[in-house]
């Protein structure tokens, strides 16, 4: 395996049992064929000649590139052996992959703003990223597949109740400059102030070191940040749900429709609950479909 590449199981999946290729019904295999396995496998049949067509913005080089964001734990646990991604995010870019019928090569960022950042680059096809409304100007979003709270961490005996009394006159907040949460916050905070840091580690040492009155983040991550800092504690509920989707860029006019039903695929056949549980991720949600069986 080469530096920064990995080979998904690429091949469309055979013609149905049920459906041939241009969607001609077939005789069932047994005659305990469910509606839903029915409505499954027109579905997918429907999706052939579209991903066929989608192709070309998918996989321009003959291979799906898709960027990860390092730094969403939550996403992504580590690099294996070969250098690359493991976890939730990685597995459901190659499964996207393997049902397009092309390879994947993982295009690695630190930060999730300079992911966002390069969409207009030509550098990846396919992102997963949080779905907010400033990235959404160079990149078009399916509906998401999980969900993150994102919450404060504040100081024992403060004033805060809730994640909603943090926004007053001369409250200060750390924050990671172009985390999905961090675009929440430029665009609501009305009052307090936002004291930003280039990562999760200097973004904790800020809010040390300044003595700030609250630290935003991912509330898995500050799960953990508040067993370091004595007299600290988490806020009940969150200011923001960070929405976790499959981002492609503008100029991809043909494969955003492709893109969701596969989304829309994935959720029903429950893929995310299972990454889930296999990497034991504790604060990322599932999202469920929008119309279950249907």
């Amino acid at each position: 395996m080469n530096t920064g590449f990995c080979e998904a199981e690429g091949k469309l999946r055979r013609p149905s049992a049920i459906f041939g290729a241009m969607g001609r019904r077939r005789e069932p295999r047994t005659k305990n064929v469910s509606f839903h396995e029915v409505m499954h496998e027109l579905r997918h049949t429907m999706l052939l000649p579209n991903i066929r067509s989608a192709t070309a913005e998918f996989a321009p080089t003959g291979v799906m590139r898709a960027a990860i964001n390092l730094s969403n734990f939550l996403l992504v646990q580590g690099l294996d052996r070969a250098g690359q991604p493991v976890g939730v995010g990685p597995e459901v870019a190659a499964e996207i992959a393997r049902r397009i019928g092309v390879p994947v090569r993982y295009v690695m960022y630190d930060k999730p703003d300079v992911l966002a950042d390069a969409a207009t680059s030509g550098v990846w096809d396919i992102c997963l990223i949080g779905a907010e409304p400033q990235r959404a100007r160079t990149i078009t979003f399916t509906s998401p597949y999980a969900e993150i709270q994102a919450t404060f961490l504040v100081r024992t005996g403060g004033v805060f109740r809730s994640a909603l009394d943090v926004d007053r006159p001369g409250v200060r907040i750390a924050s990671v400059t172009g985390a999905a949460y961090d675009l929440w916050l430029e665009r609501n905070i009305r009052n307090a102030e936002i004291v930003r840091a280039r990562s999760l580690d200097e973004c904790l040492r800020v809010f040390e070191e300044q003595e700030l009155d609250a630290l935003a983040g991912l509330r898995p991550r500050l799960m953990s940040d508040v067993r370091r800092l004595p007299g600290a504690r988490i806020l009940d509920g969150g200011f923001a749900t960070v929405a976790q989707a499959i981002g492609t860029p503008k100029s991809n006019l043909i494969g955003v429709k492709v893109m969701q039903g596969l989304i829309d695929e994935i959720i029903r056949e429950k893929l995310i609950e299972r990454l889930i549980n296999k990497y034991e991720v504790r604060g990322l949600s599932a999202v469920g479909p929008i119309a279950p069986g249907l």
